[in-house]
Parts: structure tokens; sequence; C-alpha cells
């Protein structure tokens, strides 16, 4: 891989994450603040990503995999992506900001598949090359939250923080619109054909080829794991930054990019682990992390137990990386090189889409449960809601220890 095409994919990982960074970390909030949403409406919102990402495997399998270069694809959708964030940015009220927002996330998840498919082809050696190119999109994300703590300051005021809080959509739209542009120039990635005879079905040209992976008992069971971490999960995109902020940590925003810079960091450790303690492993301490933060959330605070909450954010670098990108690369191993991107499609859906869809609406029907404790008492409102996604993911993380077999990566899937 030349300079050149490092330099192209990175730029492009950093302005994928960036965007995604510029409005969803503080969206819970905006949601409270600005049109005065309620628990189940939150959940509703939130859960348009995860009904993107359960489309996501059909757009890129029937799409990327068959058709068209995925780096054209991938300009079309932040386009229009654009356009969308300029709507979501004017909107007043939330039954306004649903239809766009959802109209957005159908279109922005294929594209977390799309900049993989994209990188993984330029890659002679995904395992030891990939973390260095996926950095990127991880320092968009300290970008942007460090652009929103610091560019839109406000000073307390309630429409001030409303104004800034809007503002995050307008930023996202202007970084669509370039990665849009920039997508032209990336190197070309088109689809894959095995033989010029070939006659796709019905099933592969809607990228369900990718599903004959799940005969690999051990994918199977990274499948369901993965669905199951991700309820945990949608706890912390959901109900994190709201929670900094209701319980009066001062600038919860920059303090969250902490998460990021240690992601960087982890990262960069990510081939160390894979290479000395195998893929199994590397989960499970990922898994773990998950129930750990979790349980500092649940019983810091913002006065003298203020580092666990330092220390609940930082712990996201093992979080993230040891499951979701390393899960990426797994993936990756065990697809054949015709069903790169619809491998990478039905990851998304197991991850971003149902796992999250569940966890969403969970973390919905929790809040709304203990809704009269939080106007009375916010401290133990929080507990129980943090106590409850660290108790689910320290169940998957058993789980996934029992059953998944140790296996090197890069062994491809008989399927």
């Amino acid at each position: 891989m030349n300079s050149t095409t490092r330099v192209k994919l990175s730029f492009m990982m950093f302005l994928e994450f960036f965007i995604w960074g510029s409005w969803f970390v503080t969206l819970g909030t905006f949601l409270i603040k600005n049109l005065s949403a309620g628990q189940f409406e939150i959940a509703n919102v939130f859960s348009t990503q995860s009904l993107g990402a359960i489309i996501a495997p059909f757009i890129i399998g029937m799409i990327a995999d068959r058709y068209f270069n995925a780096e054209r694809i991938l300009g079309v959708l932040h386009l229009v992506g654009a356009i969308l964030m300029y709507q979501m940015y004017q909107a007043a009220d939330v039954t306004i900001f649903y239809p766009y927002v959802l109209s957005y996330m159908i279109l922005y998840m294929p594209t977390l598949s799309l900049v993989n498919s994209v990188s993984f082809r330029q890659l002679s050696n995904p395992e030891k090359q990939f973390s260095g190119i996926r950095i990127w999109g991880t320092i968009g994300w300290i970008v942007a939250g460090l652009s929103i703590s610091y560019l839109f300051k406000w000073d307390g005021a309630e429409a001030s923080a409303q104004g800034a809080l809007k503002n995050t959509f307008l930023m996202a739209g202007v970084a669509s619109l370039v990665l849009g542009l920039f997508s032209f120039v990336l190197p070309k990635t088109p689809p894959v054909k095995v033989s010029a005879e070939e006659k796709p079905s019905f099933a592969s040209i809607i990228g369900l080829d990718a599903i004959k992976l799940l005969k690999d008992k051990n994918f199977l069971i990274f499948f369901v794991s993965s669905i199951l971490i991700c309820i945990p999960l949608a706890f912390y995109y959901q109900n994190a930054n709201p929670f900094l902020d209701q319980i009066g940590l001062e600038n919860p925003t920059g303090k969250m990019t902490i998460g990021q810079i240690s992601e960087v960091g982890f990262l960069l450790l990510l081939p160390l682990f894979f290479t000395r303690f195998g893929f199994k492993k590397t989960i499970l301490v990922g898994m773990l992390a998950w129930a750990v933060r979790y349980l500092l959330f649940a019983y810091g605070n913002a006065g003298d137990l203020s580092f666990m909450l330092i220390l609940g954010i930082a712990l996201h670098g093992i979080c993230y990386d040891f499951f979701f990108v390393s899960g990426q690369i797994y993936t990756d191993s065990k697809a054949g090189e015709k069903y790169k991107s619809a491998a990478q499609g039905l990851i998304t859906l197991a991850t971003y889409g149902v796992g999250q869809l569940i966890g969403f609406w969970v973390a919905g029907y929790v809040g709304e449960m203990y809704k009269d404790l939080q106007e009375s008492n916010v401290a133990a409102f929080w507990q129980q809601t943090w106590i409850i996604p660290a108790g689910i993911a320290l169940v998957v993380m058993v789980i996934f220890m029992l059953l998944f077999k140790d296996e090197k990566v890069g062994t491809a899937a008989k399927v």
C-alpha cells in the first residue's frame, strides 16, 4: 500500500467518524433540551440507527458487491446525507425530526461497511494494517467531541445550550458534504466477479450469501454474542451524555472524548493482543470491560468519586476496540473474497442493527420504569439504570467463554 492510498483511506475514516461523533454523542441531551422528548421518544429516535443497520446488508449486498464501485456508493450516500443533516438542523419538533433522522440513518449505516470494504480491499495484511487506518476514525470522533465542547460553548443559559446542540447537525452536514465529494477520488473498489459466466441468484443479489457463514459454529456463536453485547452498548449511546450532564459533571461532552483517546491507544495495542492472546481472549476482555464500566457509572458521582466516571469513560478503548474492531477483522478473515462486503454488512446488522434495536428499547423501558425515581432522586435513578446493562454484559461474557472455541484468525470458513 503506497503512502497516497494510506492518506486517502485515513482521511476517509477520519471524516466517516467525525460525522457520526459530531451529533450522535449529544443526541440524547439534544432531544431532552431542544425537543422535550420523553423516554420512549428518545428510544424511538435512537432506534433509527438500528433500523438503518438492519437495512444496510441488503444495500451493500445488492449494490456494492454486485454492480457498482463501493467508493462511488459511499460518495452518493454522504452527499444525500448532507442534505438530510440540514433538515435535522432546522427541525423544531420531534415529530418533524424523526423522518429526517430515520432517512439519514438508512443511508449512513451502510457507509460503515463501505469504508471497511474500501479499506480491506487495499490491504495485503488486514490483521496488522487495518488498525493503522481505523485509528483515524477514532481521531475524527475525538476532534468532533472537542469541537462541540470548545467551539460551541454556551454560558449555562438554556437558550444558549439549545443553540449549541442544534449547531452540531450543521457541522455534521458540512463534513458529510466534504466526504461525499472526496469519496470519488478514493481508490477504485469495483465489485468482485468470480467468473464472467456467473449468474447470481436472488439470495446472492440481496447479500444473503453471507448468511452461509453462520454454518460455521464459531462464527454463529460470535454472531449471537455480538447481538447480545450490543444490548448493554445501547445504554451507553442513549444515556451516557444525559447521565453525565444531569449528575453535574463539568463539560461532559469534552470528557467523553477521553474514551476515544483511550481507543487510539488500545487500537495500536490490538495487533499485539491478537498475536499474544488470540481472538477469543481479546473479545472476552472487551466484554468484561463493558460490565466494569457500567458498575463504575452506577457507583460513581460528580464529586469525590468522579474518578470512577472518568475511568469508566476511559474504558471505552477496551470496550470498543477489543470487541468491535477485532470482530470486524475476524469477520473479514472468515468471509471468502467474494462476500467480504456482504459479510461486513451482516455483522453490522447483528451489532448496530438487531442488538442495539433491542438495547435502545430496553434502555427506554428501564428509563420509563424508574421515571418517578428520576424526578425524586437523580443519582438513584442512574444507579439502577447502569446496573442492568452491567449484568447483561457479564452474562454474555460467560456464554461466549463457554461456547466459543478459540481459533487462529485468518482461517477461512468453509461454507
